[in-house]
């Protein structure tokens, strides 16, 4: 569980109802979004202490990225960190975040066929099969290490819904004041509209890493998952500088904490490495070359910032929860308070693809009417296989 758990998922859904984002679009990017951690953070261009810029990365060919201290939340180096981008299975991070800490590990689920409907067709799987028992934890390193869109909808529907969980992982975004991400579905998938930033992703893997349950998952390296008739196969965790795969190193002291690919939202990393005492965070978005460009980059910024930490002067700030008392927490503690007076009534929410998705988690009407579910199950679940729009 994480350390101090402030809000309890009726007041995330209260919260959801009672801060209301656009229906038919994300929010835009204002001032008050990209002010969020300091305002070089909102400029163009590369932010960094002047005494420290010759040493940075030369060849960075990413379109936003960010390294920060975990222990002081300081930012040493950003480039465009409040950049909207498609975060595909980062987005994980979030999804995490909020469900993570609502079931046991060793609690166990019977997956239904209803548990798999609606993932997108070409999604990454970890082989999750109707009819096959799995424990929570289970569910989690499918999640962890094969990026599995599988399941993260078993455990979405044990949330009690897509449209329920996407209600409380937009709410816990605006507890984590990532107010440039906008949540259409749970599993990062493409979905029009859904959107994060480099320094968003940064505070989802921030909490996370408090969480010790998150941090043993995204260390993982191998799994035994359940095959059926009390078989297994293995798994493999598909960072690459975890586990040194497809020509790469594995980073030394890295500790996780997830990556990401799709077409359409290209390659994505934040990871989290510890050296000599201190734990730098690192994310890098959408480079412009090769698939291990973005590992590589990661990488390059990381020795960088574990050479220049101690000397770099802070350019930026990572943001505490608006729960634990950062600013702002008396306004939202109040419109939850609201909220949780007022209540919430069971409502119909709809979305472009299936027009009906019945789900009855308070004040989504408002939050998911125009995000665009795909309902295209893939044919026949492999173990781990990968489709051209993974993620």
């Amino acid at each position: 569980m994480h350390h101090s758990p402030s809000l309890t998922r009726r007041s995330l859904l209260a919260l959801a109802a009672a801060v209301p984002l656009a229906a038919a679009t994300p929010p835009a990017t204002a001032a008050t979004a990209t002010a969020v951690g300091g305002e070089r953070l909102a400029r163009d261009g590369v932010q960094v202490d002047a005494g420290a810029a010759a040493g940075l990365p030369r060849k960075l060919t990413a379109r936003s990225w960010l390294v920060a201290d975990h222990d002081t939340g300081e930012v040493l180096a950003a480039h465009r960190a409040h950049r909207r981008l498609p975060p595909a299975s980062t987005l994980k991070m979030l999804f995490a975040d909020t469900v993570l800490p609502v079931f046991p590990r060793g609690r166990r689920h019977t997956v239904t066929d209803a548990d798999l409907a609606g993932i997108p067709a070409g999604s990454s799987l970890v082989g999750i099969r109707a009819g096959i028992t799995y424990t929570v934890e289970q569910l989690w390193q499918g999640v962890f290490l094969r990026s599995g869109n599988d399941a993260v909808h078993v455990l979405a529907h044990m949330n009690g819904g897509l449209a329920r969980t996407v209600a409380e992982m937009r709410a816990k975004a605006r507890d984590l004041r990532a107010l440039g991400t906008h949540v259409v579905s749970p599993d990062g998938f493409d979905h029009p509209g859904q959107l994060s930033s480099a320094y968003d992703l940064t505070l989802f893997a921030r909490y996370g890493l408090r969480n010790a349950e998150f941090r043993a998952y995204c260390a993982t390296t191998t799994a035994e998952f359940p095959a059926g008739g009390g078989r297994t196969f293995q798994i493999q965790n598909t960072d690459r500088l975890l586990t040194g795969a497809w020509g790469l190193r594995a980073y030394p002291g890295l500790v996780g904490v997830k990556n990401g690919y799709t077409s359409g939202a290209g390659n994505t990393f934040t990871g989290a490495a510890t050296r000599g005492g201190r734990t730098l965070l690192v994310t890098v978005m959408h480079p412009g070359d090769g698939r291990n460009a973005v590992y590589a980059e990661a990488a390059a910024l990381l020795d960088w910032g574990f050479a220049h930490a101690g000397a770099a002067r802070a350019v930026g700030t990572l943001v505490e929860p608006l729960s634990d008392g950062g600013a702002g927490a008396s306004s939202v503690r109040k419109a939850v308070r609201k909220a949780v007076r007022a209540g919430a009534p069971g409502t119909a929410v709809e979305s472009p693809s299936s027009w009906r998705l019945l789900e009855g988690a308070g004040g989504t009407a408002a939050l998911l009417a125009g995000g665009v579910w795909a309902v295209h199950r893939r044919a026949g679940n492999t173990g781990g296989r990968r489709g051209r729009h993974r993620s």
